[in-house]
C-alpha cells in the first residue's frame, strides 16, 4: 500500500524522491534555506524523512556590556595591609 500525495502533511509541501534528493542535496538545501519551505523526501512512494529550515533559538538575556564603568577593587576592603606599605 503506497500513501497517497501529501498524506500527513499540510498541502504545498515540496515531496522528492531520495534518489533525486541525493544527486540535488546541496541545492535542495540552498533552496529550503532561502525559501523557508520544507521539502519531504520518499522513499517507494513513502515519507521517509522531512527537510526543514533551521529557526534560531532567541539567544537569552543577558547581563553581558551592561557594565559602564569600573573603578577601583572590587575584590577589595578598603584596609591597608603589612605588604601594601613600601
Amino acid at each position: 500500500m503506497t500513501w497517497p500525495y501529501g498524506y500527513g502533511y499540510i498541502g504545498g509541501v515540496k515531496t522528492i524522491a531520495a534518489g533525486k534528493f541525493k544527486d540535488a542535496c546541496l541545492k535542495m538545501l540552498d533552496d529550503v534555506a532561502a525559501t523557508r519551505t520544507p521539502v519531504v523526501i520518499t522513499k517507494r512512494g513513502r515519507p521517509v524523512a522531512k527537510l526543514v529550515p533551521i529557526t534560531m533559538a532567541a539567544s537569552a538575556p543577558s547581563l553581558a556590556g551592561c557594565v559602564v564603568r569600573e573603578s577601583g577593587d572590587p575584590y577589595g576592603t578598603g584596609e591597608s595591609w603589612d605588604d601594601d606599605r613600601s
